[in-house]
């Protein structure tokens, strides 16, 4: 791999490390407590450190520090979660919180509206994209002491609370004034649902919170009220988070009395799930996408349906973690999610991968995953005849980290594409998008999806204003060898910004080699 990849492969990395230890599995409390030693000799320490020491000292910080030292010597995904983190963390698991309901920026010192959430309040009332909301109530939303955090705590609040806010639009003389009541704002995780062709669906999945389930079935009644009669699941990218959503997710696949997933802890007590009840989608071609970020309850998906023989996985290699975690309350208002089973596959195989040599040995194989070529070519996949397994029909699969699908297809081989792929994963491309509509909103308003399917509506002279905002902070992107897949990415975030973002993953997907791949396998 080239120097110059390698901060890159690593910010990606630690980012999806992020996200994926931020997600759970269940949520229970702990069966018991126990008192020993080493508790009181901890506990001990701390009140000599608060009562006796010479400077003041943040014992919390201390404890903080502690919890995650010791959580780092057992396994990679048992985290601590800080009071100041629960609230953001449980929103996202949820799938909604109270608030107004905007996307927006910090921009140039004040609130810039991206959009509003549809159906929210801030749609109804007539709010816009490009508004800057300067007031909410007597509190002043701009200036340099305002920050991100300030905007939050201001735009959410209790359920029917109300709100009077000040607006700026450009070309209006006079701050616009707007009264709305607070609600509950969905924080999507279907991302896209639409037809790829006349009978071939898609859907796709970016975790799996509570209220996923819903929000899948609804979007797959939509395509079979469409026509379709095969699917596309993708859960590339896809962390993980509730299993028992992920279940419910499978049974909509899976004929009645299917097993799905069966968990076993320290103690070897065994739990298994089952299919109930006829599906929505039973006995109908399906394709699940994965790759090397696909963890979790991705895996349970895919390794139930591959080892039950229905479908087709296609892809990469999946992450490779089959460990389950349970949320602990620790008192404070943080908590802990400590693993306390591992899970297994109908046919028996775990997916997790070792884990013994400490995290830091744990998240560089993913990174020499990528150094010895498996992303590019699936001979590269190191596997173990140890834990070799069979399903039902005969084909052969293996355990010991992640799922390998049915059809390998490899990483963009574009030059470039891991550099498109990090600035697309810190919100660059949409930052920048933002900026060009603002400054001339009005022209980039008036297009519609139509436009971008039938035109080449993106200028040339705006790819270039991209680059040169990178050269001019010191960053040089050799983009002549993919200038036209940053194109794609920069039209899409454009069409993602003005309707929404499941038209940008069509016009991302139109591009996309594992797209391409699944619509050769259906002509097939």
């Amino acid at each position: 791999m080239k120097d110059y990849l390698k901060p890159i492969m690593y910010a990606l990395l630690i980012a999806f490390g992020i996200v994926l230890g931020s997600l759970l599995s269940f949520n229970a409390k702990p069966a018991f407590l126990s008192k020993n030693s080493g508790k009181e000799k901890l506990s001990r320490l701390i009140d000599y450190i608060d009562k006796e020491y010479v400077d003041n000292v943040n014992t919390d910080s201390i404890v903080d520090l502690t919890v995650n030292s010791i959580l780092a010597k057992l396994d990679p995904h048992s985290v601590y979660i800080p009071k100041s983190e629960m609230a953001a963390t449980a929103e996202n698991m949820k799938g909604d919180f109270v608030g107004i309901g905007v996307n927006f920026y910090f921009y140039k010192d004040s609130l810039a509206v991206i959009n509003p959430v549809p159906g929210s309040p801030s749609q109804k009332v007539g709010i816009k994209a490009g508004d800057r909301i300067l007031f909410a109530g007597s509190r002043k939303l701009f200036g340099a002491d305002v920050t991100t955090d300030t905007l939050v705590s201001v735009l959410k609040g209790e359920v029917n609370s109300e709100v009077d806010l000040e607006v700026y639009r450009r070309g209006e003389k006079e701050l616009l004034k707007f009264k709305l009541s607070r609600d509950h704002i969905p924080i999507k995780s279907v991302d896209a649902s639409y037809m790829l062709t006349p009978e071939l669906g898609y859907i796709k999945i970016n975790r799996f919170a509570e209220s996923t389930y819903q929000e899948f079935t609804t979007a797959l009644d939509s395509l079979i009220a469409l026509n379709a009669k095969e699917l596309v699941l993708d859960l590339r990218g896809n962390p993980g988070g509730y299993v028992g959503i992920a279940e419910k997710i499978l049974d909509e696949f899976l004929p009645k009395d299917t097993p799905m997933l069966t968990t076993k802890n320290k103690s070897g007590k065994e739990t298994k799930s089952i299919a109930t009840n006829k599906g929505r989608f039973e006995n109908k071609p399906l394709y699940v996408l994965i790759d090397e970020n696909s963890a979790s309850a991705s895996e349970i998906v895919a390794g139930a349906l591959q080892d039950n023989d229905i479908g087709t996985i296609v892809g990469r290699r999946s992450f490779g973690k089959g460990l389950v975690q349970r949320e602990m309350a620790l008192g404070d208002g943080s908590a802990v999610r400590l693993t306390i089973a591992r899970y297994y596959t109908p046919t028996g195989r775990s997916i997790q991968r070792p884990y013994e040599n400490g995290v830091n040995a744990y998240y560089d194989d993913f990174y020499n995953r990528y150094e010895n070529g498996e992303f590019i070519d699936k001979d590269s996949i190191k596997v173990d005849d140890s834990l070799k397994f069979k399903t039902p029909k005969g084909k052969i699969v293996y355990g010991g980290g992640g799922i390998i699908p049915d059809v390998f297809v490899s990483t963009d081989t574009i030059q470039g594409s891991e550099a498109l792929r990090y600035l697309e994963l810190n919100g660059n491309f949409n930052f920048f998008i933002f900026e060009s509509i603002d400054e001339n909103r009005k022209a980039f308003s008036a297009l519609t999806f139509k436009d971008f399917e039938e035109e080449n509506v993106f200028p040339d002279s705006l790819v270039t204003k991209f680059i040169n905002s990178y050269t001019e902070r010191g960053l040089r992107l050799q983009y002549q060898s993919f200038k036209d897949k940053l194109k794609v990415y920069l039209t899409a975030n454009l069409a993602g910004q003005l309707f929404g973002n499941e038209y940008k993953a069509i016009l991302l997907n139109k591009e996309d080699p594992v797209i391409r791949r699944v619509l050769e396998l259906d002509k097939k």
